[in-house]
């Protein structure tokens, strides 16, 4: 009989006082959980809804081969990989995650999952928040995607409510090329988000996906165009 694995393998602090992230080996998968929330924030068992994240996204603009990409979020390496195998030789992702361990993470065995899309050469890592990075450009990108807490809050880090706040949102959208997409992941539907999205300019629509492929619980996505 195989023996179970239950190992703390790591912890990280998230920068700005957003608590402690615990990084676990469970038998033949990993699981990311953050100090004093229940259950877990990521794990490499269930990623269907973070690869519809990128394929729905990328389905919505004209030409993926060519996409210029921003991922708000490694986590484990599965949106990023989607969007990997969706973009061309001349596409360019380029992937912000605010914790640095979490990309240590990925480079480690646990990234093997994903299929190490840290190392593709079209993958550039900024490792900072999001939003700085999206503020940085005006009409420079094809596809925004977030996935960088349980949805369109603060839960693991307060500042995140800038990011999904109007302001934040118009960011985005300046952010944009005429045709581009904001897609965000969420645990759970939100109706002021939906309509914060609408306020901004964007046309909005929403999805519910399977979080394993097609089966068991749901996730919300919002893919928000700007025309």
């Amino acid at each position: 009989m195989k023996m179970r694995i239950n190992k703390l393998l790591d912890r990280a602090l998230i920068p700005g006082g957003g608590g402690e992230l615990l990084f676990y080996q469970r038998s033949d998968d990993y699981t990311i959980e953050v100090v004093g929330q229940p259950g877990e924030l990521m794990t490499t068992a269930l990623h269907g809804s973070e690869d519809a994240l990128a394929d729905l996204a990328l389905q919505k603009i004209k030409d993926p081969a060519k996409a210029s990409v921003v991922v708000g979020g490694l986590g484990m390496g599965f949106t990023l990989a989607a969007v990997l195998r969706l973009v061309g030789e001349t596409g360019k992702v380029v992937v912000a995650e605010l914790v640095p361990q979490v990309v240590d993470w990925n480079k480690g065995p646990m990234g093997a999952f994903a299929g190490y899309p840290v190392n593709d050469p079209r993958t550039i890592v900024h490792v900072g928040d999001v939003l700085e990075l999206i503020r940085s450009g005006k009409a420079a990108y094809d596809a925004i995607l977030l996935d960088t807490d349980n949805g369109p809050e603060g839960l693991t880090q307060a500042s995140n409510n800038r990011l999904y706040s109007h302001r934040g949102l118009r960011s985005a959208y300046e952010a944009l090329k005429p045709g581009g997409v904001l897609a965000v992941w969420s645990t759970h539907p939100d109706a002021p988000f939906t309509r914060r999205l609408g306020m901004a300019g964007f046309r909005v629509e929403e999805r519910k996906v399977h979080a394993n492929r097609d089966k068991g619980t749901k996730h919300h996505l919002w893919f928000a165009v700007r025309p």
